[in-house]
């Protein structure tokens, strides 16, 4: 049984060694992450794409065309 402790032991202490080399890694890279400036301009990106989407959908041809796609799926034979 002492064996099999040393095993697992030995295994965490590898894990251990393995992570600690990665965050040492990460850190002399510098930052990999968006900053705070970048997180929100990609806000800003993505209301702008909501926002034109939704004028898309909510415009008189496409709003016509998705209310004829309902009515001819609910009107459907099974």
């Amino acid at each position: 049984m002492y064996k099999a402790v040393q095993g697992v032991r030995a295994a965490a202490v590898r894990v251990v060694r393995a992570v600690r080399v990665r965050v040492r890694l990460r850190a002399a890279r510098g930052d990999a992450g968006m900053a705070t400036a970048e997180y929100a301009m990609g806000l800003v990106a993505a209301v702008a794409f909501a926002v034109v989407l939704y004028k898309v959908v909510t415009s008189g041809a496409v709003s016509t065309e998705l209310q004829d796609i309902v009515k001819r799926a609910l009107d459907a034979k099974v």
